[in-house]
């Protein structure tokens, strides 16, 4: 099996420094000598038989594809710890998807916060590390420690009562099927950006979920996952604004206004 260029060598150091063993314990462990080890770690050789790729694949709990193909330099802690936990993506069937974080000086991780005024730099560099970098950062003891969490600012009046300039925020999903219908999520889309919806999960039927708005006034859509690079689900809101919650004689009241409204500008027209 041809490794080169592939993200073998690193990988292994990685992981195997972060499990406190040596060389040498590797190497017993998977039945090698210490000197074949070191030179698989430090890339002398550069194709591993099969069966040394299998047993390192059964040591780490971790794919093949995983282990050769995916920087896990670039993983967050969760995202590490899960795959050493052998919930590895690839192994369940999905890709795995690499987040850009930061950490403070304790090694935990921030909740970063995106603006709208970085919503567009967000869009175009969500998997950069030196952007991610480059946002406000915070944190909130009571959030768990075992999910990340990031937050968004949302703009508009489609997830009413939820106020216009809210700040939300989430958990970062990793595998989407585990998406209940009915979900509120920050939706990160190749075509619109950062969106805020309640999700409806058609990943099994047609890989794709339906965007619907708390707002009656706005329409649900579908969007295919193939343009979706993140998800994020909703876990709290923080608004300067008390929320409006409308009562349904109120909402049915203000449309059928507009429907009027709609059909007087049709007359005209005619």
């Amino acid at each position: 099996m041809k490794t080169q260029n592939s993200y073998l060598t690193s990988n292994l150091k990685l992981l195997r420094e972060r499990q406190k063993k040596s060389q040498e314990d590797i190497a017993s462990a998977i039945g090698v000598k210490r000197s074949k080890y070191n030179s698989y770690e430090n890339g002398v050789a550069l194709n591993p038989p099969i069966d040394v790729l299998r047993s390192f694949t059964k040591y780490f709990k971790i794919s093949a594809d995983s282990l050769l193909w995916v920087n896990l330099k670039r993983l967050s802690e969760l995202q590490l710890r899960n795959l050493e936990a052998g919930n590895d993506e690839y192994i369940m069937g999905t890709q795995i998807r690499v987040l850009a974080t930061t950490l403070d000086a304790k090694n935990r991780e921030n909740i970063e916060i995106v603006p709208i005024k970085a919503k567009a730099g967000y869009s175009a560099g969500y998997s950069n590390p030196e952007f991610i970098q480059s946002l406000e950062t915070f944190h909130f003891p009571v959030l768990s420690s075992n999910k990340k969490f990031r937050m968004f600012q949302i703009e508009g009046d489609s997830m009413l009562p939820i106020p216009d300039k809210s700040f939300v925020i989430a958990a970062f999903v990793q595998d989407w099927r585990d998406i209940k219908n009915g979900q509120a999520c920050i939706v990160l889309t190749k075509e619109e950006g950062i969106i805020f919806k309640e999700l409806t999960n058609n990943i099994k039927k047609d890989r794709s979920f339906k965007m619907h708005s708390m707002n009656p006034l706005f329409k649900d859509y579908v969007v295919k996952a193939s343009e979706i690079n993140e998800i994020w689900v909703f876990h709290n809101y923080i608004s300067t604004q008390i929320p409006q919650i409308e009562s349904n004689l109120e909402t049915l009241s203000r449309t059928l206004s507009e429907i009027k409204s709609a059909l007087l500008k049709s007359k005209k027209l005619d």
